[in-house]
Formats: structure tokens, sequence, C-alpha cells
């Protein structure tokens, strides 16, 4: 039975093939994968992630880079399959197969109108390529996993701007930007997807074989065009992967990958929980301005953390709040070189504020168990 079934779906294409066969073979690739894309199975393959069980920071994270690093790779433009025909399938509007999906607006275009001398759309690199220097070469510069199809004009306003928390909107985009920090929040419901895409990125990319080094900051560089490969805001990307949960739209794009283009995928989307697993789990040591080291141990903490200034005595404040901004712990202390706080909460994700009475500020994340 299954037999005839084949036999007479191909029958039945066979004249739609001869006259494909007859258009590029760009073309032919791209309806192929159009059918691939229809009968894949849209699940995580069975155990694709069993070496990281069990396993936390940089363990995990170098775990997580072993299992996605041998992807296959594909141009940026080509006249065979390249990144533009690859976004064509990611970021289609599932309402009309001609239009793709716009990242920061939402805008539904033709995603025939590659560019178009400035009237089509453009693709945009989520890890900003001025930030590691990889541009569009192939590798970082063309792993689709972080590129996306953008509106030009918006696309131009984000720059190479760090992702953090800001309150000027950008025209009716629902994105917002700052006219004192270099910076960009994308709108509500691809603020989680953004973090994702930049977790992956710090992942995949590790410094081998010529590749760049990623890797994440949680404060904002004082020099905004900077070639180091590094990207901000830590913390806030955190925030976003817990308050914009995973939805159908990023486990869709991430099978198209895994099963018709690079055949890696996304940890931080099959399991967002990794995130804070990798980032939120060592004891975390920081510079505040004035040159000392701090110290809060342990974290993640089933109680009583620990804060130790490196030796400088100074009058501070010390705020804990949840995810939502609730204040849940404020103490004030006078010329201490050394607290701990009893952060009698329940198992979640919290936010540690220090200020000193210089206005020096630092903020970890503190994880209980």
């Amino acid at each position: 039975m299954l037999f005839y079934i084949l036999t007479s779906w191909r029958e039945y294409q066979r004249p739609i093939i001869n006259a494909l066969y007859c258009k590029s073979m760009k073309a032919l690739i791209l309806i192929l994968g159009i059918f691939l894309s229809n009968v894949t199975c849209s699940q995580i393959p069975a155990g694709y992630y069993t070496a990281a069980n069990g396993l936390t920071g940089d363990t995990l994270k170098t775990a997580l880079y072993n299992i996605i690093k041998a992807h296959t790779e594909f141009p940026y433009s080509s006249t065979n399959t390249d990144v533009w025909d690859i976004l064509k399938q990611t970021d289609k509007d599932p309402n009309d197969s001609n239009n793709i999906i716009l990242l920061y607006t939402g805008w539904s275009v033709d995603g025939a109108q590659e560019f178009n001398s400035g009237n089509g759309w453009n693709r945009e690199h989520v890890w900003s390529k001025s930030h590691g220097g990889f541009g569009n070469t192939i590798g970082a510069g063309t792993d689709v996993h972080h590129i996306r199809p953008t509106d030009i004009a918006v696309n131009a306003e984000k720059n190479n701007r760090w992702f953090d928390t800001c309150s000027t909107p950008y025209l009716n985009t629902g994105c917002f930007t700052s006219s004192t920090a270099w910076v960009w929040q994308p709108r509500e419901s691809v603020k989680g997807d953004v973090a994702r895409m930049i977790f992956y990125m710090a992942t995949r990319y590790e410094g081998a074989a010529g590749e760049p080094d990623l890797e994440l900051i949680d404060y904002l560089p004082s020099d905004n065009n900077t070639s180091d490969s590094v990207y901000a805001k830590l913390s806030t990307l955190l925030l976003w992967n817990n308050e914009d949960s995973v939805d159908n739209w990023e486990r869709n794009r991430n099978d198209i990958i895994y099963y018709n283009f690079q055949n890696n995928r996304n940890p931080f989307i099959d399991h967002p929980e990794y995130a804070d697993l990798i980032w939120s789990t060592t004891v975390e040591k920081e510079e505040i301005p004035n040159g000392s080291n701090i110290t809060i141990y342990p974290n993640p903490t089933t109680g009583i953390i620990s804060i130790d200034l490196g030796g400088i005595k100074t009058n501070l404040t010390a705020t804990m709040t949840n995810l939502s901004g609730e204040v849940l712990i404020t103490r004030e202390l006078k010329s201490t070189d050394f607290f701990t706080i009893n952060v009698d909460t329940p198992k979640g994700i919290y936010f540690l504020t220090i200020e000193t009475e210089s206005g020096e500020i630092i903020t970890k994340k503190i994880v209980t168990d």
C-alpha cells in the first residue's frame, strides 16, 4: 500500500518536477526544501542532548558546544543556496507563503524583495558582526540561527546596540531605544527569541579553528563600537529568556534549520533552562569602578549568601528583587567589607543590587535552590 502511495505521488508530481528542472538548480533545491520541511518530525532528535544531561556551568556550555559545533555552513550570498534563500523558509509567513515575517517589527513583506535597492528587506546579524569582527564570512557571519530578516530602516536604527531595557519607543515597531545609552529593546514577543539567539552564539563560537570566541558580559562597554567579541547585557538577556517563553514559531524555525540546512540546533530553544544553568551557577566576581573585587557566594544558594567587598570598607545598600522587579530585601550597612544575607525565598532566580555611598552599583543574578 505504501509503495502504491509513493508511486502515485511520484506520477502526480512528475509534470511539476519536469517543469522545475527547467528552472535554476537553486530554485529546485528550495522547492525540495519546502517539501522536506513538511515531512520532518518537528521534535528534538532522540539522544541529541544526552551528553549534556545533569551538567551545569562551563561544563554544560562545553558539552553543548561539542554537540552543535559540526554543522553545515552556507554562503552569505551565492547563486546556490545562501542565507537569503534559507531565511525565506525559516521566517516564512504561515499565512502567505510568498512573504516573510520581519524580526523587530512583525511585519509581513514580500520575500522576493531581497534588499531591492533599499526598498526590500535585509539580513540582521542579531549578534552584531562588528562585535567580534566576523563580518559576513562563512561561519559566525552566515549562521542562520542568529540571522533574521528585518526592515532596513529599523535595522539601521538598531545598529550594533547592546541589548538592555530602555524606554524610548522607536516609531510604531514595539521596540525601544535610548537617547542616553547605546541600547536596544526588541518588541515584547521576541525578547526571548533574541536572548536565545545570543546564548546560542556565545555557546557555538569558542575561538576554535579561527572562529571568534564570543562571550557575554553583564555591563555596557564604554566603547559602543568595540570590536571585542563580547555582547551585553547578560542579566537582561537572562531575564528576557524567562519573561518571553519559547513558542511554536521558534520551534519550527529551529527544526527547519536542523533538518533542512545546517543540521544543528539552538539548544536554548529546546531547553531554555540551559541559560540559567550555564550563567547562574558559579561564584561570581566582578570589578566595581574603584578596582576592588566583589564576591558573592555560594551561588546557587540554599538560604544564606555571603558578600565580600575585597577589603574595601564603605557604606552600602543591598537590595534583592525578583524577576518582576518586586523588592524583597533591603539592607543598609555602615562601613563594612563583609556581610551575609538570609535569602529565605522560594526556589528561583533573583537579582541582588549593591550600591556604595559613592554611587558605585553592581547587580548580580542569584539562584536559590
